[in-house]
């Protein structure tokens, strides 16, 4: 099974911690890295992941506070500095582009390569970016500025052909790819045989969500439905209920509900408010709705399945 690894960078909210950094991930699908949000400090957490700088592609933004962009300026220097030729590609709302263009313009006037950007709307689900391999989705959010979150989705993969049969029937390599995609195999003496004993299925379609600061959204759960893992702000306990409503943010319980509702494989919770020293108290309210949640954490990277 090829790698599609979530490494989170940053899962605290607005005020920085000793704990917690402002919001940023990774997610290495296939070897093609796609940044989701980019808030301070991202630079020193993307160190502890090994990854490399130069195969960063992507970078998706959900909204433009600056707890999710004011990690770009630094980030789009240092790729300049780290030699950096091959084209940036930025989406996000379109109140990031004048913040985009005022790093360009006064920071990063001699950049060896192109910054891309390209306005999303964010009131529509709606597919926003593909290529061979992945399809991402955005999610509208309901925040006090337009905000969405991603869904990011592989292709389809070709059946695996077994190398038993492959051995056995002294089955050619210009042949195989064509049995993958559903031709039969005919022998030297005419026999037919059908590709589906020649082959195994194909590894099942994985999927990620990244639902960013936002209150309730009533369709969200079919949009999400049944990805493999679903990431979902949670900065509040339920006893903050109207500080989440007043700010445009969920509860632990409310982010677990969409889980629930949306039969998701996994949730893990994360842009936590700086008031709470132990986020336990979130997750044992998430848990308490749906079992299979976890917190999020920097340094921690989970392997989807």
């Amino acid at each position: 099974m090829q790698t599609f690894d979530l490494h989170i960078l940053g899962c605290g909210s607005a005020l920085p911690t000793r704990r917690h950094l402002p919001s940023c991930q990774v997610v290495n699908l296939r070897d093609k890295l796609l940044m989701i949000d980019c808030g301070e400090g991202a630079q020193l957490a993307w160190r502890h992941t090994g990854l490399s700088w130069m195969k960063l592609g992507y970078i998706f933004i959900s909204h433009a506070h600056g707890d999710h962009v004011f990690g770009l300026p630094g980030l789009i220097s240092t790729m300049c500095l780290m030699g950096r030729t091959a084209p940036l590609h930025i989406f996000g709302p379109a109140a990031l582009r004048p913040f985009i263009q005022c790093v360009l313009a006064n920071f990063c006037r001699d950049l060896d390569y192109t910054v891309d950007f390209q306005a999303i709307d964010t009131t529509r689900h709606a597919l926003v970016f593909e290529d061979r391999s992945m399809e991402v989705w955005s999610l509208p959010l309901n925040h006090r500025v337009p905000c969405c979150g991603f869904l990011i989705r592989e292709k389809a993969g070709l059946p695996h052909i077994r190398r038993e049969m492959i051995d056995f029937y002294e089955i050619p390599t210009w042949a195989i790819n064509r049995i993958k995609s559903g031709e039969d195999w005919t022998t030297a003496d005419g026999t037919v045989v059908p590709y589906t004993r020649l082959t195994t299925p194909a590894d099942p379609v994985r999927s990620y969500a990244y639902c960013s600061d936002t209150m309730p959204v009533a369709q969200m759960s079919e949009w999400v439905s049944g990805v493999t893992l679903l990431y979902h702000e949670a900065t509040y306990a339920d006893s903050e209920l109207a500080f989440a409503e007043k700010y445009g943010h969920s509860t632990a319980r409310q982010a677990a509900e969409v889980a629930h509702a949306a039969g998701v494989q996994q949730l893990i919770i994360g842009h936590f408010s700086a008031r709470y020293d132990d986020e336990r108290v979130l997750l044992g309210e998430a848990q308490a709705v749906f079992a299979n949640t976890i917190l999020a954490d920097e340094r921690l990277c989970l392997h989807l399945k």
